[in-house]
Protein backbone atom coordinates (compact mmCIF):
# COMPACT_ATOMS: atom_id res chain seq x y z
CA UNK A 1 0.00 0.00 0.00
CA UNK A 2 1.33 3.27 -0.94
CA UNK A 3 2.03 6.00 2.02
CA UNK A 4 -0.97 8.16 2.91
CA UNK A 5 -0.75 11.55 1.38
CA UNK A 6 -1.25 13.13 4.99
CA UNK A 7 1.78 14.25 7.47
CA UNK A 8 0.70 12.80 10.56
CA UNK A 9 -2.84 11.33 12.21
CA UNK A 10 -3.57 12.11 15.98
CA UNK A 11 -6.75 11.43 17.84
CA UNK A 12 -7.97 11.95 21.61
CA UNK A 13 -9.21 8.28 22.28
CA UNK A 14 -9.99 4.44 21.20
CA UNK A 15 -13.10 3.85 20.02
CA UNK A 16 -15.08 1.73 22.55
CA UNK A 17 -16.72 1.39 25.70
CA UNK A 18 -18.07 4.71 26.47
CA UNK A 19 -16.33 6.89 23.90
CA UNK A 20 -18.40 4.56 21.45
CA UNK A 21 -21.45 5.14 23.45
CA UNK A 22 -20.57 9.23 23.18
CA UNK A 23 -20.16 9.42 19.55
CA UNK A 24 -23.69 6.81 19.25
CA UNK A 25 -25.24 9.26 21.42
CA UNK A 26 -24.63 12.27 19.29
CA UNK A 27 -24.56 10.15 16.11
CA UNK A 28 -27.88 8.46 15.44
CA UNK A 29 -29.18 9.29 19.16
CA UNK A 30 -29.13 13.36 17.82
CA UNK A 31 -28.37 13.68 21.35
CA UNK A 32 -26.41 16.86 20.34
CA UNK A 33 -25.18 18.18 24.52
CA UNK A 34 -22.70 15.78 24.21
CA UNK A 35 -21.08 17.71 21.16
CA UNK A 36 -19.46 20.03 23.36
CA UNK A 37 -17.60 17.59 25.60
CA UNK A 38 -16.51 15.89 22.75
CA UNK A 39 -15.20 18.82 21.33
CA UNK A 40 -13.10 19.51 24.12
CA UNK A 41 -11.75 16.15 23.75
CA UNK A 42 -10.96 16.36 20.10
CA UNK A 43 -9.06 19.55 20.66
CA UNK A 44 -7.12 18.12 23.05
CA UNK A 45 -6.34 15.91 20.14
CA UNK A 46 -5.29 18.51 17.74
CA UNK A 47 -3.49 20.03 20.17
CA UNK A 48 -0.91 17.15 20.00
CA UNK A 49 -0.08 19.24 16.28
CA UNK A 50 1.06 22.68 17.50
CA UNK A 51 4.43 21.99 18.36
CA UNK A 52 5.18 21.09 14.81
CA UNK A 53 2.21 22.13 13.11
CA UNK A 54 1.94 25.37 10.42
CA UNK A 55 1.19 28.46 12.23
CA UNK A 56 -2.21 28.84 9.82
CA UNK A 57 -4.03 25.77 8.68
CA UNK A 58 -7.62 25.52 7.12
CA UNK A 59 -9.81 23.21 8.96
CA UNK A 60 -11.90 20.49 7.11
CA UNK A 61 -14.67 18.92 7.94
CA UNK A 62 -15.21 15.12 6.48
CA UNK A 63 -18.24 15.34 4.60
CA UNK A 64 -21.33 13.84 4.41
CA UNK A 65 -22.83 13.06 0.53
CA UNK A 66 -26.14 15.15 0.85
CA UNK A 67 -28.60 12.42 1.29
CA UNK A 68 -26.63 11.12 5.00
CA UNK A 69 -26.68 14.69 5.52
CA UNK A 70 -30.62 15.45 4.93
CA UNK A 71 -31.20 12.48 7.01
CA UNK A 72 -29.35 12.89 9.70
CA UNK A 73 -29.53 16.80 10.14
CA UNK A 74 -25.83 17.76 10.65
CA UNK A 75 -22.67 16.51 9.78
CA UNK A 76 -20.87 14.92 12.99
CA UNK A 77 -17.29 16.18 11.56
CA UNK A 78 -18.48 19.92 11.26
CA UNK A 79 -19.58 19.86 14.54
CA UNK A 80 -16.89 18.70 16.39
CA UNK A 81 -14.37 20.59 14.72
CA UNK A 82 -16.80 23.64 15.07
CA UNK A 83 -16.48 23.05 19.47
CA UNK A 84 -13.45 22.29 18.90
CA UNK A 85 -12.56 25.31 17.48
CA UNK A 86 -14.27 27.66 19.81
CA UNK A 87 -12.10 26.07 22.38
CA UNK A 88 -8.58 26.06 20.23
CA UNK A 89 -9.05 29.58 19.68
CA UNK A 90 -8.58 30.54 23.81
CA UNK A 91 -5.99 27.94 24.79
CA UNK A 92 -3.55 28.69 21.14
CA UNK A 93 -4.73 32.05 20.40
CA UNK A 94 -1.19 32.19 18.29
CA UNK A 95 -2.68 29.49 15.94
CA UNK A 96 -4.49 30.55 13.10
CA UNK A 97 -7.37 28.07 12.54
CA UNK A 98 -9.85 28.84 10.17
CA UNK A 99 -13.41 26.13 9.43
CA UNK A 100 -13.85 25.67 5.68
CA UNK A 101 -17.22 23.11 6.02
CA UNK A 102 -17.70 23.16 2.56
CA UNK A 103 -14.32 23.27 0.90
CA UNK A 104 -14.45 19.12 0.37
CA UNK A 105 -17.71 17.27 -0.89
CA UNK A 106 -18.48 13.79 -0.78
CA UNK A 107 -19.86 13.47 -4.32
CA UNK A 108 -21.65 10.11 -4.52
CA UNK A 109 -23.46 8.05 -1.46
CA UNK A 110 -21.00 5.07 -0.40
CA UNK A 111 -21.59 2.10 0.97
CA UNK A 112 -21.45 2.20 5.26
CA UNK A 113 -17.88 1.24 5.77
CA UNK A 114 -18.86 -0.97 8.71
CA UNK A 115 -17.72 -4.12 7.89
CA UNK A 116 -16.02 -3.95 4.73
CA UNK A 117 -12.42 -5.02 4.89
CA UNK A 118 -9.71 -2.37 4.31
CA UNK A 119 -9.51 -2.83 0.64
CA UNK A 120 -13.11 -3.02 0.23
CA UNK A 121 -13.22 0.35 2.20
CA UNK A 122 -10.69 1.65 0.36
CA UNK A 123 -12.77 1.03 -3.19
CA UNK A 124 -15.89 1.88 -1.25
CA UNK A 125 -14.55 5.58 -1.21
CA UNK A 126 -12.36 5.59 -4.86
CA UNK A 127 -13.62 8.65 -6.80
CA UNK A 128 -16.17 9.65 -3.62
CA UNK A 129 -14.96 13.27 -2.67
CA UNK A 130 -13.77 16.40 -4.67
CA UNK A 131 -12.35 19.81 -3.80
CA UNK A 132 -15.37 22.23 -4.58
CA UNK A 133 -13.61 25.20 -4.79
CA UNK A 134 -9.35 24.62 -5.62
CA UNK A 135 -8.76 28.33 -5.38
CA UNK A 136 -9.82 27.98 -1.32
CA UNK A 137 -7.27 25.06 -0.45
CA UNK A 138 -4.46 25.44 -3.43
CA UNK A 139 -0.90 26.15 -1.23
CA UNK A 140 -2.90 25.63 2.00
CA UNK A 141 -2.10 23.74 4.99
CA UNK A 142 -5.11 21.61 6.02
CA UNK A 143 -6.22 20.37 9.11
CA UNK A 144 -9.05 17.31 7.97
CA UNK A 145 -11.40 16.47 11.31
CA UNK A 146 -13.42 13.48 11.42
CA UNK A 147 -14.99 11.71 14.11
CA UNK A 148 -13.40 8.32 14.21
CA UNK A 149 -10.64 7.14 12.41
CA UNK A 150 -10.73 2.95 11.68
CA UNK A 151 -8.83 1.95 8.78
CA UNK A 152 -7.28 5.05 6.97
CA UNK A 153 -9.71 4.80 4.42
CA UNK A 154 -11.34 7.44 4.47
CA UNK A 155 -8.63 10.15 5.78
CA UNK A 156 -6.18 8.77 2.97
CA UNK A 157 -8.69 9.49 0.50
CA UNK A 158 -9.78 12.74 1.75
CA UNK A 159 -6.20 13.96 2.10
CA UNK A 160 -4.82 12.52 -1.38
CA UNK A 161 -8.26 14.97 -2.95
CA UNK A 162 -6.58 17.69 -1.60
CA UNK A 163 -3.27 17.32 -2.32
CA UNK A 164 -4.33 16.97 -5.81
CA UNK A 165 -6.38 20.14 -5.77
CA UNK A 166 -3.03 21.85 -4.46
CA UNK A 167 -2.99 21.67 -0.64
CA UNK A 168 0.55 22.25 0.95
CA UNK A 169 0.27 19.23 3.40
CA UNK A 170 -2.84 17.36 5.29
CA UNK A 171 -2.72 16.73 8.79
CA UNK A 172 -5.59 14.55 10.63
CA UNK A 173 -7.49 14.64 13.98
CA UNK A 174 -9.92 12.48 15.19
CA UNK A 175 -11.92 12.27 18.31
CA UNK A 176 -11.50 8.08 18.41
CA UNK A 177 -9.52 5.84 16.90
CA UNK A 178 -10.12 2.14 16.25
CA UNK A 179 -8.09 -0.25 18.71
CA UNK A 180 -6.16 -2.31 16.74
CA UNK A 181 -3.96 -5.81 17.41
CA UNK A 182 -0.79 -3.72 17.79
CA UNK A 183 -1.01 -1.16 20.49
CA UNK A 184 -1.14 2.24 19.00
CA UNK A 185 1.30 4.85 19.67
CA UNK A 186 -0.84 7.75 20.16
CA UNK A 187 1.22 10.94 22.46
CA UNK A 188 -1.56 11.75 25.10
CA UNK A 189 -4.29 9.26 24.51
CA UNK A 190 -6.92 8.48 26.38
CA UNK A 191 -9.33 5.34 25.97
CA UNK A 192 -12.41 6.42 28.31
CA UNK A 193 -14.77 9.17 28.27
CA UNK A 194 -18.21 8.75 30.99
CA UNK A 195 -21.10 9.33 29.56
CA UNK A 196 -24.55 9.18 31.51
CA UNK A 197 -27.25 9.27 29.96
CA UNK A 198 -30.50 9.10 31.93
CA UNK A 199 -33.87 7.42 30.96
CA UNK A 200 -35.98 9.19 28.58
CA UNK A 201 -32.89 11.93 27.84
CA UNK A 202 -34.63 14.15 25.00
CA UNK A 203 -32.86 13.69 21.43
CA UNK A 204 -31.52 16.58 19.62
CA UNK A 205 -32.48 19.41 21.37
CA UNK A 206 -30.33 22.37 22.25
CA UNK A 207 -31.91 22.70 25.64
CA UNK A 208 -31.15 19.35 26.72
CA UNK A 209 -29.27 19.24 29.88
CA UNK A 210 -29.81 15.48 30.17
CA UNK A 211 -26.54 14.31 28.85
CA UNK A 212 -23.37 14.50 31.22
CA UNK A 213 -19.86 13.39 30.05
CA UNK A 214 -17.20 13.38 32.91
Amino acid sequence: MAPPAFVRAVSYGVYEGTMRLALHALKYERITTVARELGSRLAEAIAQLAADAPNEMLVVPAPLHRGRLAERGFNQARTLAAEALQILRRSHPEWRLELSPSSLVRQRPTESQAGLTPRQRRLNLRGAFFVSDFEVVRGRHILLVDDIYTTGATARACSRTLIEAGAASVRVATLARAQRRVPLHIRDDRKYVRLTIPEGAEKDTATSNSVTIH
